[in-house]
């Protein structure tokens, strides 16, 4: 029960809530859009059921995530992974809109929901497993748990909350992004195929994340930069 009560296990679950929040927009998105056809009095259980599907489906899949993080190279392919949907987070939006098909019956808006979060749920998996490497061996799945439950209603009852906040303090979307790079960073550091050439020393450890949440910044400003040179030309 103490493991529950150190820095690391919190700061775990406060990185777990805020990614959820950043990469849960677009989910967020495809439940409104899937429920918006049912009746009024149902549209709050597909909500609520959907969402709940979706949670126990990504729980299998973090679970999986966690284990498969244990073969080698997989951590560094899962950073490169990580630090593509960094960069991506901080381009411009494109006009594409969500193409999610609704239902007015309960549990067909219900399949929808869980089947498109399913989809698009990849970004939030990687990065929840990552997230979860930093608690300890023992606990990395009841985390995962915890954090998601935490974060599910600041998800279906917040979002659009959370997302004005973005609108109005772009910041918070720079530092998301950053903490994806850092958790990236993390994750490609302790690489068990890399663990054998590398020091086993926490400064290192610290310095890999700061290093991949730089690499988040920069490269998404030299291409953005780049793309608004190419619109000019």
């Amino acid at each position: 029960m103490e493991e529950f009560l150190t820095a690391s296990f919190w700061l775990a679950v406060g990185q777990i809530i805020m990614i959820d929040i950043l990469l849960g927009g677009d989910n967020a998105v495809v439940i409104a859009l899937a429920c918006r056809n049912l009746p009024a009095k149902q549209r709050t259980q597909g909500i609520i059921y959907g969402t709940m599907g979706a949670i126990v489906l990504r729980v299998i899949l973090i679970a999986f995530a966690l284990a498969l993080l244990a073969i080698p190279y997989l951590k560094i392919v899962g950073a490169v992974l990580l630090l593509w949907i960094g960069v991506k987070l901080l381009q411009p939006e494109g006009d594409g809109d969500h193409q999610i098909s609704s239902s007015d019956k309960l549990w067909g808006a219900v399949k929808t929901v869980i089947v498109a979060d399913l989809v698009m749920s990849v970004d939030n998996v990687l990065a929840i497993a990552g997230a979860a490497q930093g608690a300890g061996q023992q606990h990395q799945l009841p985390l995962v748990i915890f954090g998601l439950l935490v974060s599910i209603p600041i998800i279906v009852w917040g979002s659009q909350i959370v997302l004005k906040l973005m609108e109005r303090f772009p910041l918070i979307i720079t530092l998301g992004a950053m903490l994806l790079g850092w958790i990236a960073g993390q994750m490609a550091y302790s690489d068990p195929a890399l663990k054998a050439y590398l020091p086993a020393s926490t400064y290192w450890s610290y310095a890999a994340a700061v290093t991949g949440a730089l690499f988040v910044l920069a490269t998404s400003k030299m291409m953005r930069h780049h793309q608004k040179s190419t619109e000019s030309a």
